[in-house]
């Protein structure tokens, strides 16, 4: 029998329930925290689009979970725990009585729309890696293709635990990989998809020669405290309860955030001579991805290291596609892949038994056991999100087209895609005479084209 069949009601913890709630919600709030981080990271022509593609995701994906992508990652293993009953869980209908989720004291439709909204954030993550120059329509194709053939899957390998009667995924049972909230499924699995699709799509118009600058650093800088805000319904909320466990998770999260920021700016001020806001807000998310996996392994001066370490470490690995010649707009592969590779490592160099999952690394007297289990799940993961990823990019680009017109990548999306402009700066003649803005005249030309 799955963990996650319906149990008794009296196994629900009001406390529990009401923090997962709590956390659901936080996790919901990334996703736009994602899109004004996104959206203020790119140019002032594309906001708008930039934008869209994370709502979309967000109504997209949140449907196919439902229906069936929950049921794929958590259903009963179909053999060699690499992917769950399509049928078990379809629609959410079975989960809608009163149960808990296992041992734990939650209900399980809440846990679905939980582990929900880790593929919500995860799906949206990987559209910062073609800014500027994707269809939205062929985005939504891909994203929504994604869910099930790319994220499910390996949700089931590394989330879905065995119990009772019930075969999880492969990661989480037989392997043995630690991660607590998705440094495997969420950031590597994101940052190998975004270098896949950035691979596919090809580099902007100009890049590497004109400038591509921010062109709102308050949006970013407001998306990023989101985005921190948020991180604690998906680390803490990851525990499940209102209990120690979260509590060791919420500091963890907010001290490796704030030490991702501190290596980040000094990495700035040593190679550049300045510290930016752009810096501070790279390196908090950096810290924040390090810390997903090894929340529930370190301890907080651990977790100090860690934030600092992949701070530094992910604000060299940003330049690399510039030595590499491949176009990642958002440096979702310099931050979310190589973060998400520092932070599922680290747990096999840094781990401490003090810490929730009981597990030493090698520096606290582990050996070398725990290393290589995070080393090949992490690799599996990579070529896995990649490979397929990509297979898919192709597939959608063949079929319907996945990059814009060069005309339009030069005028901006924003007009052409969507009939708006994020700030309407043009005089209006309706003022006057009546008649409609020069932008909305505009804006409908360019729309029948």
């Amino acid at each position: 029998m799955s963990p996650l069949t319906t149990a008794a009601a009296s196994a629900l913890d009001t406390g529990d329930t009401a923090w997962l709630l709590a956390a659901s919600a936080l996790v919901l709030l990334m996703a736009p925290g994602l899109a004004l981080f996104y959206g203020g990271m790119v140019r002032s022509k594309s906001v708008l689009n930039m934008i869209m593609m994370s709502f979309g995701t967000l109504a997209a994906v949140t449907i196919l979970w439902a229906v069936v992508g929950y049921s794929l990652a958590f259903g009963d293993d179909l053999g060699y725990g690499l992917l769950g009953d399509p049928t078990q869980y379809f629609g959410l209908d079975q989960l809608m009585g009163e149960g808990s989720n296992g041992d734990s004291t939650v209900p399980v439709i809440l846990f679905a729309m939980f582990q929900g909204l880790f593929c919500v954030i995860t799906g949206a993550l990987v559209s910062g890696a073609i800014a500027d120059r994707a269809r939205f329509g062929a985005w939504i194709v891909f994203v929504s293709v994604w869910t099930l053939v790319v994220y499910a899957p390996v949700a089931h390998w590394i989330f879905d635990f065995s119990s009772g009667d019930h075969v999880g995924g492969w990661m989480a049972n037989s392997l043995g990989v630690i991660d607590f909230a998705g440094g495997t499924a969420v950031e590597i699995c994101s940052g190998a998809s975004g270098l896949a699709l950035a691979l596919v799509l090809g580099r902007r118009i100009g890049f590497g020669k004109d400038p591509m600058r921010p062109h709102n650093l308050t949006l970013v800088m407001l998306g990023a405290g989101l985005l921190w805000f948020g991180w604690f319904g998906f680390n803490a909320g990851s525990a499940l309860g209102a209990n120690q466990t979260a509590a060791v998770v919420f500091t963890t999260t907010l001290l490796a955030g704030a030490a991702g920021s501190v290596g980040w700016l000094l990495v700035e001020r040593l190679r550049d001579g300045h510290a930016t806001s752009l810096g501070a807000a790279s390196g908090m998310v950096s810290g924040l991805v390090a810390i997903t996996p090894s929340c529930g392994s370190l301890s907080p001066i651990g977790s100090i290291g860690m934030g600092v370490s992949a701070g530094i470490i992910c604000a060299l690995a940003v330049g690399l596609k510039y030595r590499w010649g491949y176009d990642d707009s958002l440096d979702v592969v310099g931050v979310h892949l190589v973060g998400g590779l520092v932070g599922t490592l680290g747990i096999g160099l840094i781990a401490t038994a003090a810490a929730p999952t009981d597990v030493d690394g090698l520096f606290y007297g582990g050996g070398l056991d725990q290393l290589g289990r995070q080393s090949l799940g992490a690799a599996a993961v990579l070529l896995y999100a990649f490979v397929v990823s990509g297979i898919i990019g192709l597939v959608v680009d063949r079929l319907m087209g996945f990059r814009i017109d060069e005309e339009h990548e030069i005028n901006g999306i924003d007009l052409v895609v969507h009939a708006e402009t994020a700030y309407d700066l043009h005089a209006t003649a309706g003022s006057r005479s009546g008649g409609a803005s020069v932008l909305h005249t505009i804006t409908r030309e360019e729309a029948d084209r």
